[in-house]
């Protein structure tokens, strides 16, 4: 019997120490057959390579050692780094005797391998699972695809780094969770209601030194709420999303007061999401319609070249806004509003059968399309399910989709568009709808994207708006848009912005993400 590892080699394999040479053997190969019968994909890669090691040879140092130095810390990146048992891979390796044993360790670090890289590019859970609102499609790497470039990677260590989303925030958020992990987990709370500019006492030197534990103010030994305060809290309320008018009310001692714990869990969530879209190209120009910030963005370059406000759907069943990416392929100027069918049987089935004039915007209308006469028709005669008319709001001032919308047709009948309730923007909090996003500024988002299709987008706008008349304008390029859902986000100006998290979503994530096996880090006392 040959030893396979030496001690030193097995407890980090990081270190080149000379291996036995080991010949390909029959029971090499017999047992690495035998461990990978329920892998097929790696089965089909051995068998292609005439059973060659990845990890267990003397020439796969620098790939072993890699892959155990990642899965090691995988934890860093907010992985369930007990679902990759590097400390088992270490033990097997010590304890490794015959070729037999070496053939099943062999195995062992491809499945490590393969279920650490599928986590890493593309998530450890699968959302469909924990909420009925993320509907986004995940693109999961191709395992063969996997073993083929780590079997030929010049830099195994930058292979592994490479599987990783590469979006710059996902490394920004990865650094704010080290932060996190190194602030104190006994902050004092901000006991005062409310605090604002001349203020003075043992509250304002509280509220003082958490904006200087959180970086937005510098040295201070002030005990009064003067200006370096006030201004230092309007950049906390910017990255928290709340209105930056410099005073410490309610929203704003609440967000002082929250603890890093908190903070945590919605950047581990954040980084497990960003990891879902790592197949999903966001495109050269694209919409970012990020839900708990309430705020749709045109993204030209990486560059936000237009920002709005939006309401999104109600914290009730069946009137949250999903999650998922398309694309924008037009508007619809003077849109008619065909009323959901959920809504039609819920709402306002019931006041026509109480009264067959409720209601009295909205038409009927058959399957054709075509205006019913109301008097032809016995509402009391059908039920939820057997009611067989639609109901259609013609163009108009009070239309429910005011005067234009944005469609990118999906199976979810989502789209964004105007509203006639333009007083809801001026909540804090905008859950409103009853799905689709209401924008706050429909006509200069109409005009941003007819900008790159007309000299004079206001106009062509304006001209189709004039005719009263429903029409279509086509987006000569499509534009992807993507209703993503994140509570932590990097800010422009360098720091991490929060949102709450409205839906809930995030609270259920982050249970899965600990049943998986992610662990919250022990934070500084």
């Amino acid at each position: 019997m040959i030893r396979a590892f030496t001690a030193s080699t097995a407890l980090a394999c990081t270190l080149a120490v000379a291996a036995p040479v080991w010949a390909q053997s029959t029971a090499f190969t017999r047992s690495l057959a035998e461990a990978a019968v329920q892998q097929e994909d790696a089965a089909s890669f051995y068998r292609g390579t005439g059973y060659k090691t990845l990890w267990t040879g003397p020439q796969d140092v620098a790939r072993r050692a890699a892959l155990i130095h990642a899965l090691q810390a995988a934890g860093d990146q907010g992985l369930p780094a007990r679902r990759y048992d590097a400390v088992g891979l270490i033990a097997a390796a010590q304890a490794a005797v015959t070729e037999g044993d070496r053939g099943r360790l062999e195995m062992a670090m491809t499945q490590a391998f393969l279920s650490y890289a599928r986590d890493l590019s593309s998530g450890a859970l699968d959302p469909k699972k924990i909420d009925a609102g993320i509907v986004r499609e995940i693109s999961r790497p191709n395992p063969a695809v996997l073993l083929r470039g780590i079997a030929s990677a010049a830099e195994p260590a930058v292979f592994l780094r490479g599987l990783a989303p590469q979006a710059p925030e996902y490394a920004r958020l990865v650094k704010e969770k080290l932060r996190l992990e190194q602030e104190s987990s006994t902050i004092q709370s901000v006991s005062a209601q409310k605090l604002q500019p001349g203020d003075i006492g043992p509250a304002v030197i509280v509220l003082r030194d958490r904006l200087q534990e959180m970086g937005y103010l510098g040295r201070s030994a002030t005990a009064s709420y003067d200006r370096q305060i006030q201004r230092a809290v309007q950049r906390f309320q910017l990255d928290q999303g709340l209105a930056a008018d410099g005073v410490a009310g309610e929203s704003t001692i609440k967000a002082l007061n929250t603890a890093p714990q908190q903070r945590l869990q919605s950047v581990l969530v954040a980084l497990e999401r960003l990891r879902w879209m790592a197949g999903t190209p966001l495109g050269a120009r694209y919409i970012w319609v990020n839900q708990p910030d309430f705020s749709a963005q045109i993204v030209d370059n990486g560059r936000v070249t237009f920002q709005t406000r939006v309401v999104i759907g109600k914290d009730v069943p069946d009137q949250r806004s999903p999650e998922f990416s398309d694309q924008m392929e037009y508007m619809v100027i003077n849109p008619s509003w065909g009323v959901p069918r959920s809504i039609i049987v819920k709402e306002y089935l019931p006041l026509l059968q109480r009264n067959r004039n409720a209601v009295g915007h909205l038409q009927v209308v058959d399957g054709s399309g075509r205006v019913v006469p109301r008097g032809a028709v016995n509402f009391a005669a059908y039920s939820a399910s057997s009611f067989p008319f639609g109901l259609r709001q013609p163009p108009s001032d009070g239309n429910a989709l005011g005067k234009v919308k944005f469609m990118f047709p999906n199976s979810h009948n989502i789209y964004l568009h105007d509203t006639p309730a333009k007083a809801l923007f001026a909540n804090e909090v905008r859950a409103f709808s009853h799905g689709c996003i209401r924008l706050g500024d429909p006509f200069d988002f109409a005009y941003a994207l007819l900008a790159k299709q007309s000299p004079d987008p206001k106009g062509l706008f304006q001209e189709h708006l004039d005719t009263k008349q429903e029409n279509a304008v086509s987006l000569k390029e499509p534009v992807p848009v993507h209703l993503v859902y994140f509570t932590a986000w990097p800010t422009a100006k360098g720091g991490v912005g929060y949102r709450r998290d409205v839906y809930g979503r995030d609270g259920r994530i982050f249970e899965a993400l600990t049943e998986a096996g992610v662990e919250l880090s022990d934070l500084q006392g």
